[in-house]
């Protein structure tokens, strides 16, 4: 089995920063690819960040903003988010891809007041 533990989430003021960790556990070959997503109130889910062998990509709304980034040896990858708006306002999910199958973690509110 494959367990997602995220953290980092919580309420700032606009232009204030946070950094989400997601740790992954169980059976783990690589976290080579790794992605965080979030979905608002009434949303879709969208792609925020990726992380794979082959790079890193980011949503354009965050761009510039966020930096996603791993530490293969603790199977953690992280999202700083910096200058954060009202518009980050979501629940933010991590997502490990492995063997053509995805495993989702429970999802850490940010809430960015003004």
């Amino acid at each position: 089995q494959v367990q997602l533990v995220e953290s980092g989430g919580g309420l700032v003021q606009a232009g204030g920063s946070l950094r989400l960790s997601c740790i992954a556990s169980g059976s783990i070959f690589s976290i080579n690819n790794m992605g965080w997503y979030r979905q608002a109130p009434g949303e879709q889910r969208e792609l925020v960040a990726s992380i794979t062998a082959g790079g890193t990509n980011y949503a354009d709304s965050v761009k510039g903003r966020f930096t996603i980034s791993r530490d293969n040896a603790k199977n953690t990858v992280y999202l700083q988010m910096n200058s954060l708006k009202p518009e980050d306002t979501a629940v933010y999910y991590c997502k490990f891809r492995q063997f053509a199958h995805d495993y989702w973690g429970q999802g850490t509110q940010v809430t960015v007041s003004s």
